[in-house]
């Protein structure tokens, strides 16, 4: 960890001189609207699970607290850290499980957070982050086909509760047709902008940056147009009063800071094993982010930190359960597509040069503290949840269509005449079957233990199948894996956690 600093810390000042670029400005504005929509969708989810515990202004100060302590402190900036669906379905499974005990639930979660960051402590200080070099593309395909699925899932149970919960049943039905044209533009705009020759350069990259704000903007005014459509009474997101708390219930009766120190020493111990799943998650998941928005192709010229990096989630892991909010850690798809918007190209289709800077990353995160004054709480109130339904289809669907396994399956599928090159073909058609198998069965775990009150034990069931990863080379050939299989870290990131080892 030391080592860490020692090397990254020499390029802190060029880390703030290199933004001088014209990429920063559309890259921290891209950035901004890929992290907050999202995370504002999983405030309305968790405030519907968690007897409003949990609400926009808490899922925005932890954004805001990942944004501007990643941007400033870390190694690696370029990792965008913020609320997932993970975490929010760990703390909304943690408070129904704790909701029926003898303990209030901030203060529990508190416990579970200080507990976490001494695991994060101990796993930084004696390098385990090096262990991420074992990890393949296997157990990684089965979290992030988990990850797009669940997305679908929240979408759909979004637009359920409008049917459940909306006094105008035209308007319920009105959010459900504005959740399939949030979808359906937004599968436009990637195609348009990733997969067709529209237009110029210039104009796919703005279709590329802005799509996003814009169609949640266009879609948020569609239901104000006049006539029929403004007199429906939809759902729109529920907000709280500026810079304070949802809620003063659960242990919350001090405002932002929650009194942990009366917990009965039975629960301070029983916090323990939460911790421990709350670490394996943010061992995987953050790692895992980190590692792909720093990916070879990109060719980094700054050096990575992966065991400051892990130390210094724990230290946001701690702040968050003082400050009772979600704990955040590294997003999929945003940290990647954060290194993306910073990319200079000599070509269209070749990366010349990344943006390695601190601003974006800083900035997106004071903007995102912004939101919570009262003006802009009354701006987001007006989004539809109709909205954020589409939202997560449109992080769910693409992801899904594009995802390794769903690409497998549909390449088994494909008329023989019509098949291309692909090396899966050079395969035996049963070991390609039996591979698939394996990473079908474990996201099918992943989503099962999900919809029982056990889902807090879903980073167990991937760490099961990391498990299983390892076991591989006993059960596939090499030539096979090399097509099947491979180390999610690419080897310049392996060979450099070997040498801080």
């Amino acid at each position: 960890m030391i080592s860490d600093v020692r090397n990254r810390l020499p390029f802190y000042w060029s880390d703030w001189t290199d933004a001088w670029d014209y990429r920063v400005i559309p890259s921290t504005v891209f950035i901004f609207f890929a992290n907050i929509l999202p995370a504002i969708a999983f405030a309305q989810d968790m405030f519907d699970r968690t007897k409003n515990a949990y609400g926009v202004n808490e899922v925005l100060m932890a954004s805001a607290l990942g944004g501007i302590v990643f941007g400033l402190f870390s190694g690696q900036p370029l990792c965008i850290v913020g609320v997932t669906g993970p975490i929010a379905i760990f703390n909304y499974t943690v408070f129904q499980i704790v909701d029926g005990m003898d303990v209030e639930y901030f203060p529990f979660m508190t416990w579970v957070c200080i507990w976490a960051f001494i695991m994060h402590t101990i796993i930084a200080v004696t390098n385990g982050v090096v262990l991420m070099k074992y990890i393949t593309q296997f157990s990684c395909d089965i979290f992030g086909c988990f990850i797009n699925i669940i997305y679908i899932e929240k979408g759909i149970q979004i637009l359920i509760r409008q049917l459940e919960h909306s006094d105008d049943q035209a308007g319920a039905y009105f959010s459900i047709v504005v959740a399939l044209c949030v979808l359906i533009f937004g599968v436009v705009s990637l195609v348009l902008a990733g997969h067709s020759n529209f237009g110029t350069i210039y104009m796919r990259k703005f279709v590329k940056d802005y799509s996003l704000p814009l169609i949640v903007v266009f879609f948020t005014g569609f239901t104000f147009f006049p006539g029929r459509i403004s007199e429906l009474k939809l759902l729109r997101l529920e907000v709280a009063t500026a810079f304070q708390p949802t809620t003063d219930l659960f242990g919350r009766d001090h405002g932002w800071f929650i009194n942990f120190w009366h917990v009965n020493v039975g629960y301070v111990f029983l916090a323990i094993p939460f911790a421990i799943l709350l670490t394996a998650l943010f061992y995987f998941d953050h790692n895992i982010s980190s590692i792909i928005c720093q990916g070879a192709e990109f060719d980094l010229k700054k050096p990575s930190t992966f065991h400051w990096d892990f130390f210094l989630l724990g230290v946001t892991t701690l702040v968050s359960g003082l400050l009772g909010i979600p704990p955040p850690n590294g997003l999929i798809p945003q940290a990647p597509l954060h290194t993306y918007s910073l990319v200079v190209n000599e070509h269209e289709e070749e990366p010349y040069q990344v943006v390695e800077q601190r601003l974006t990353n800083t900035a997106q995160g004071f903007m995102t503290l912004g939101l919570m004054t009262g003006p802009l709480l009354k701006v987001l109130h007006l989004v539809p949840q109709g909205v954020l339904g589409g939202l997560f289809f449109m992080m769910g669907v693409p992801g899904l269509l594009g995802c390794e396994i769903t690409r497998r399956v549909g390449l088994l599928v494909t008329e023989a005449d019509l098949r291309s090159s692909d090396p899966l073909y050079s395969l035996s058609f049963w070991v390609v079957i039996t591979f698939l198998s394996l990473s079908i069965i474990g996201t099918a775990a992943e989503i099962a233990i999900t919809q029982t009150i056990a889902a807090v034990g879903f980073p167990g069931v991937l760490f099961l199948f990391m498990g299983v990863g390892a076991f591989l080379p006993k059960l596939f050939s090499e030539s096979d894996l090399e097509v099947l299989d491979h180390p999610a870290a690419s080897k310049f990131f392996s060979k450099e956690a070997a040498k801080e080892l």
